[in-house]
């Protein structure tokens, strides 16, 4: 099983502020369905209510210490126990937040990073990327267009 992480980015690592994104960028929402369609997404439950409804075409699985029950997903209390339920995938996914990332970075063998060239006034922030432990392996940049408003790239990164 591949664990992979898929974000996206300030310059300054900044991914959200009062449980939302920052930025409105069409083109990475369209390349995290292509990339997480028919896998599993992992998260926290802040993310999940940030998003409001279980992602369709994925199997969603939320972290959370409350004993709750959300329609569409299943619900565990741990990033263990939401990658345990995964064995037999070749690929899973994580989507968020913070905490999550943090705690995944030590099991993680693929990060889809978008980078949003610019500084943003977030409250969450992604844990630093540390080069020695990450090679890059795809690059695509992007700069503005009518329905993308700021420069971007789509950076893959594999453990090295």
């Amino acid at each position: 099983m591949t664990i992979s992480i898929i974000v996206a980015i300030a310059q300054n690592h900044a991914i959200g502020k009062d449980n939302k994104l920052l930025w409105h960028l069409p083109n990475d929402l369209k390349y995290f369905k292509t990339k997480t369609s028919g896998h599993t997404v992992i998260m926290g439950r802040k993310t999940f209510d940030s998003v409001g409804k279980p992602l369709p075409k994925r199997r969603n699985i939320v972290i959370t210490r409350q004993q709750i029950k959300i329609d569409g997903c299943e619900v565990v209390s741990s990033l263990e126990d939401a990658l345990a339920l995964c064995q037999t995938e070749d690929e899973v996914f994580i989507v968020g937040g913070a905490e999550i990332y943090r705690q995944a970075m030590a099991v993680t063998d693929r990060i889809y990073v978008t980078i949003i060239h610019q500084d943003f006034d977030g409250d969450t922030y992604f844990p630093e990327i540390e080069q020695s432990i990450w090679k890059e392996t795809e690059r695509e940049d992007h700069q503005p267009d009518e329905k993308n408003k700021l420069p971007y790239s789509f950076i893959t990164l594999e453990r090295r």
